[in-house]
């Protein structure tokens, strides 16, 4: 534990280096992710597990900048999402413009709840990676979680130290916490996603370091505290296909 705290010290003693504010140049020096929670349409949710399992190969031929891809559904199997990880900006912008999206627009009003536009590009998220556990064990995964969080109005820079400190963290003490990423979403709206090979991987995380030094600090940072602001907003899914 020890160590942990003295890792939280030295993330947040380094903000200015490590914590992004919105700008250009910044975007610039940052990976950046994203995250498209989507609703299959009436009766067409198998058929889109499937289109979206089979778009991993293709990801991984033609997105040399997509350094991650997720496929996901939920517990809900209407519900599925995608989650990926860039290189930088201009890989962001091949992904979004590659054959893989272009294959979901032609086929999103079949396919998805309300369609492309509605469906899909309205459900974007784009983020700012600020610290990462890197992925092992990768293909052993099977279940992930997202977590949207929002900090109290002005404590949004020290919610961020907290997150960018994270990440040794999960490295150090969660050998079953397989992927871990802390994200920026804008000024005042963050996300954590992580996989996991088992249940019994995602308890452990919860019941670890980082979620109890989040839990400790969420009635000053999280809006809504620990139950509404965090636990509330924990999604998870279950890992279709993976790049």
């Amino acid at each position: 534990m020890k160590k942990s705290i003295t890792y939280l010290l030295a993330g947040l003693s380094i903000l200015n280096l490590t914590t992004p504010a919105l700008a250009k140049d910044e975007t610039m020096t940052h990976r950046l992710a994203s995250y498209i929670p989507m609703t299959a349409a009436p009766q067409k949710a198998d058929a889109f597990a499937q289109f979206l399992t089979g778009a991993a190969p293709l990801v991984k031929e033609t997105e040399p900048g997509t350094e991650l891809w997720f496929a996901l559904q939920g517990a809900s199997e209407d519900q599925v999402a995608i989650f990926d990880i860039f290189l930088n900006e201009t890989a962001r912008d091949a992904h979004f413009s590659g054959d893989v999206a272009g294959a979901l627009k032609a086929n999103a009003s079949e396919l998805v709840e309300g369609g492309w536009d509605e469906g899909v590009v309205a459900n974007v998220n784009h983020a700012l990676v600020l610290s990462e556990k890197a992925p092992v064990d990768l293909y052993d995964a099977t279940t992930a979680t997202y977590i949207k969080i929002t900090a109290v109005q002005g404590q949004e820079d020290t919610l961020a130290e907290l997150l960018t400190a994270a990440g040794p963290i999960v490295a150090e003490t969660e050998p079953k916490t397989l992927y871990w990423v802390a994200l920026r979403l804008d000024q005042d709206n963050f996300a954590i996603f992580d996989i996991f090979a088992d249940e019994a991987g995602r308890e452990d995380h919860f019941a670890g370091q980082v979620a109890s030094l989040l839990k400790e600090q969420s009635s000053t940072l999280v809006a809504g505290g620990w139950e509404e602001g965090v636990v509330a907003n924990v999604r998870n899914y279950k890992i279709l296909a993976i790049k």
